[in-house]
């Protein structure tokens, strides 16, 4: 298996800015809670977002009654005309027919969708600049000791989970036959109809309780395949829109400037997701296809293509039962196949194919690295024949393994999400007549819907979450309680937390490094023992000790994710030997090589992990040590790492205590 890299010449710029359940039985009646008929404006009129300051309920109702004059035109799409010849998706007329309903009895039953692109934002709306406010909570379904918390008026009172709202048919029949024949236990189970709703619902969401697959034990697959099947029921949704406005354009044999048939964005994709590796790109991508309906996959170009490019390195688990893994279990399977992490592919959807590799202006869903992105953004930059003008019209933002994608370098994500819903460069292809008239007001970004998925949750992430995305539905986040995982800490030993005091986020950078260099830095410039490890969370906190340590003329070494492999190797074999007394190590370098460092018998935990399982494992270390201690360091700016490790109860008392420092003992 090929060792990741954090960084190359080409990377190393990542570091410049750092309910009820459905009844068994009875496909018929089981199909009909599936489909698309269980939305009523009633509820939905009700969805706006107090929070971000924009009242949109009488709008809403002049869209919901706009739409029921007009029974046809209760769908709306965005797409480059050139493309609408290739549609050959069901529309949503036959949809209602198929489950028993006519057209006409379409008025009343309107889906998230039309309401969402439908809505019209007024001067005031864009310009009233309120802060975002959760206003509400509930319990998580299936979730122990978590809660959904979000803006705006509680959506979670109205959803109901007994269906797939908004759904099309065609889709989640599809989507029940899949998981039937799979013989999954968990077919529309509550937690996954509750998200799939969430995401109908056009909020932003941000998820960070979602289990990854290279984790031990049951993989939370649900969720992945939720947020693909609400990618593909947009896509097909706004083509449906389309095909219909093309036939009704064609019945007047003349051109109309009439607002109802602008159904448009400037550029074809409208969903973009956000990966960390190759590798994760490949399950993704093979399980969207898994999950189109038969009917749209018929052909699929360059399958042979795409697993020679993105699969050939795959983990298949040649290793023999006797043999003993030199990595942990999920290092091996999160970074057994492709790590590669420079990476973009474009899909797209027409009559009975899905093309893979498709060019990227005239896609239907692009797939990317966000350093792939942050590399096309800056080729613009220098050369203005280029563009990322398919970039423009994005309406559907997904960020999957959020927490992966933050150990590479979040600052990425920011850039691109900044890029995301600009007035495209050049001229679209687009029919002007047909594109969205907030599209070109240039508020696209207040329609976008932005869905972060990780493990956990930081500090960047909360605030990309809370300043970037700025959806006038409004927001719904998880907040969770951890138990920690100090009993997974395998020595006896005295884990001393000692907590500094920093009066604000600007500082607190200072007030860490002055702690260390006041209070710990003279306990172990006296010791005659080598084997002091230091551990860093961050890369700029690893390079200002080390300048403080060759200012002290201190005996050290180094181990960083940029770190040679020989200068590793001689660093790992000088501190085992003790010839150096102090080896400065990175949360990032564990995390792309998981080594196992020897001689370890003070630990300073200058910061604390982002990834709590790290903390064990570098705690652990010092097994079979003499004379050992662990010393950790943390302020009240450090809840969310504080609270993954020890324990949410036990972080908040930490936090609110006078005195200053805490002992565990296991």
């Amino acid at each position: 298996m090929k060792t990741p890299r954090p960084a190359s010449k080409l990377k190393r710029k990542r570091e410049e800015g750092k309910g009820k359940k459905i009844k068994k039985g009875g496909d018929k009646e089981e199909k009909r809670k599936f489909a698309d008929i269980g939305e009523t404006h009633s509820v939905l009129e009700d969805d706006h977002d107090e929070g971000e300051g924009f009242d949109n309920e009488s709008t809403r109702s002049k869209v919901v009654e706009n739409l029921r004059q007009d029974p046809d035109e209760n769908d709306s799409g965005l797409e480059e005309g050139s493309e609408t010849e290739d549609v050959g998706i069901c529309s949503d007329e036959e949809d209602i027919r198929s489950n028993g309903q006519t057209a006409s009895e379409d008025s009343m039953h309107l889906s998230s969708f039309d309401l969402h692109l439908q809505h019209s934002l007024s001067k005031e709306e864009i310009d009233s600049k309120s802060n975002v406010k959760y206003s509400w909570e509930t319990p998580a379904i299936d979730m122990k000791n978590c809660k959904w918390i979000g803006t705006g008026e509680n959506i979670m009172e109205d959803l109901d989970i007994n269906s797939y709202h908004g759904l099309k048919a065609t889709l989640s029949e599809h989507w029940m036959d899949v998981y039937k024949t799979s013989g999954a236990k968990d077919i529309g189970s509550p937690k996954q109809r509750m998200f799939f709703s969430l995401c109908s619902s056009y909020r932003d969401i941000l998820y960070c309780n979602k289990r990854p697959f290279y984790l031990k034990g049951l993989e939370d697959a649900t969720i992945m395949d939720a947020y693909i099947m609400h990618s593909l029921n947009h896509v097909f949704r706004t083509r449906d829109s389309v095909r219909k406005n093309d036939a009704k354009l064609t019945k007047l044999k003349e051109h109309t400037e009439s607002d109802k048939f602008r159904d448009q964005g400037f550029t074809r994709p409208k969903v973009l997701i956000l990966l960390p590796l190759a590798s994760i790109m490949y399950r993704v991508v093979k399980r969207l296809i898994h999950l189109t309906p038969s009917a749209s996959k018929v052909n699929v170009e360059h399958k042979d293509r795409f697993s020679t490019k993105f699969g050939s390195e795959e983990h298949n688990g040649e290793e023999t039962e006797n043999a003993k893994p030199s990595k942990t279990s999920d290092f091996e399977k999160l970074f057994g196949g492709n790590n590669e992490d420079n990476f973009m592919i474009g899909i797209k959807f027409t009559r009975k194919t899905i093309k893979l590799f498709s060019d990227f202006h005239t896609s239907d869903i692009i797939i990317a690295s966000a350093l792939c992105l942050v590399n096309k953004i800056e080729e613009f930059g220098i050369n203005k024949e280029k563009d990322v003008d398919f970039l423009s019209s994005i309406e559907v933002l997904i960020i999957d393994h959020a927490d992966v994608i933050s150990m590479q370098n979040w600052s990425h994500v920011h850039t691109v999400i900044e890029h995301l819903n600009c007035l495209p460069s050049k001229q679209p292809g687009t029919d002007v007549m047909r594109i969205r008239p907030w599209y070109l007001d240039d508020h696209a970004r207040f329609y976008r819907q932005t869905i972060m998925l990780g493990f956990y949750s930081n500090p960047d992430i909360n605030a990309s979450f809370n300043h970037q995305c700025v959806n006038y539905e409004g927001k719904v986040k998880l907040i969770c309680e951890y138990k920690g995982v100090l009993h997974k800490v395998l020595p006896k030993i005295r884990q001393v937390y000692e907590r500094f005091d920093v009066d604000s986020i600007v500082e607190a950078d200072d007030a860490r490094f002055d702690y260390f260099i006041k209070k710990v830095f003279p306990r172990i410039k006296d010791l005659d023992q080598g084997g002091t490890m230091l551990f860093t969370n961050s890369y700029f906190e690893f390079i200002r000790l080390r300048n403080f340590f060759k200012s002290q003329n201190a005996s050290f070494c180094l181990l960083g994710e940029y770190t040679s492999q020989s200068d590793i190797s001689r660093a790992r074999l000088w501190f085992y030997e003790g010839s150096r007394k102090v080896m400065l190590y990175t949360e990032r370098s564990h995390f792309y090589h998981r080594y196992k460092i020897r001689g370890v018998q003070n630990l300073i935990i200058y910061s604390l992990p982002e990834r709590k399982e790290f903390y064990p494992e570098i705690v652990n270390m010092l097994n079979g040590s003499n004379n050992m201690t662990c010393t950790v360091l943390f302020s009240c700016l450090d809840k969310l790492r504080l609270e993954r490790i020890v324990g949410t109860t036990p972080a908040k008392r930490m936090m609110a205590a006078e005195k200053g420092v805490f002992v565990f003992c296991h």
